[in-house]
């Protein structure tokens, strides 16, 4: 079983998130490379899990493709 994922940590800079170990920053065990994986707090605000605007765009999808249209430069 997972374990429970915080909120919003009081120093979530000392911790890596990338996964269930919960690393120090200093150490990665996981070896998921050399940076940590940040926090969603440190990323979006501590109001990240609250259902609402953050400031996404939403993405529309079309089933027909967009297309440009590229003129020739005249010659001459």
């Amino acid at each position: 079983m997972a374990k429970h994922f915080p909120d919003n940590p009081s120093h979530p800079e000392r911790i890596c998130w990338g996964c269930d170990r919960y690393c120090p920053a200093k150490s990665l065990a996981c070896g998921n490379g050399s940076e940590r994986t940040m926090h969603p707090a440190e990323l979006f605000g501590e109001d990240w899990n609250v259902p609402g605007d953050w400031g996404v765009e939403a993405v529309i999808a079309t089933d027909k493709a967009a297309v440009q249209r590229v003129e020739d430069d005249p010659v001459g």
